[in-house]
């Protein structure tokens, strides 16, 4: 069993979603078609192949963990798109597998060896291709007040390990020139999109078991008692029991 087989049920609802308004800049931007062939690492529940899927022909979906791959499969039946998929890492994707026109990888880079990636993006990258970095997250700009509890709740109940992992992975997601230094590709453009929604704090509280340092595995038998605690520090942010959460979508797009 993978880390994120226990957040697989929760991911597609939970995380904070991409909103049809990200898809539609982004693919405006890139001047993705019906001739446009898609492939996306880490693609989870397939939230990000599924957004793009209207502005593309070809979309393959990629993911080491199974239970990843049945709930992407289900949401693809749901929405009537054929989403080809496939149980691998990136890296280990066979050599025949082909080029693509846009490479889409939402909070998986971190998880991916640098060097054999950088490697794969050379022949999985079509010569005028892009990849896109993909991220949708709460705006850090304090129009969330309630974050900064929430995020100190959440590494009081995570595994040191776990959490200083995570944060590794932020690092990794917040410096691309680092990651793609000496390869032949660069960031070169940001794509942004906001938008606000209105969460329940039952959602958001459970939105927590998601992430892997503070997933039903990481946490054992300390779930409920982390979800009381969030719920508490939520609480008086709340009306009604709703928080209205202010959302940044974001793609950085890495061109040769």
């Amino acid at each position: 069993m993978g880390r994120f087989a226990t957040t697989a049920a929760l991911y597609e609802n939970l995380r904070p979603p991409y909103p049809p308004e990200f898809f539609r800049s982004v693919a405006g931007r890139l001047a993705l078609s019906a001739r446009s062939a898609l492939i996306d690492l880490g693609t989870g529940p397939g939230l990000l192949a599924l957004g793009f899927a209207p502005y593309v022909g070809r979309i393959v979906g990629v993911d080491p963990e199974p239970d990843m791959l049945d709930a992407a499969r289900r949401a693809a039946a749901r929405a009537g798109r054929n989403l080809s998929l496939i149980e691998s890492t990136a890296e280990m994707l066979p050599a025949d597998i082909g080029a693509f026109d846009i490479v889409t990888i939402g909070r998986a880079l971190h998880w991916m060896d640098r060097n054999a990636s950088l490697a794969l993006f050379e022949r999985l990258v079509a010569p005028d291709g892009v990849i896109a970095v993909c991220a949708s997250f709460s705006s850090r700009d304090g129009r969330n007040p309630w974050l900064d509890e929430y995020n100190a709740v959440r590494r009081n109940w995570s595994p040191t390990r776990l959490w200083e992992e995570a944060s590794r992975g932020e690092r990794t997601h917040r410096d691309l020139p680092a990651f793609f230094r000496g390869s032949a590709f660069r960031p070169m453009d940001e794509i942004r999109v906001e938008t606000r929604h209105e969460i329940s704090v039952h959602d958001l509280a459970r939105r927590v078991l998601t992430f892997s340092s503070s997933s039903p595995e990481a946490l054992g038998d300390n779930v409920e008692a982390m979800l009381r605690d969030v719920e508490q520090h939520l609480a008086p942010f709340s009306r009604d029991g709703v928080i209205t959460e202010t959302l940044l979508s974001v793609a950085e797009i890495v061109r040769r």
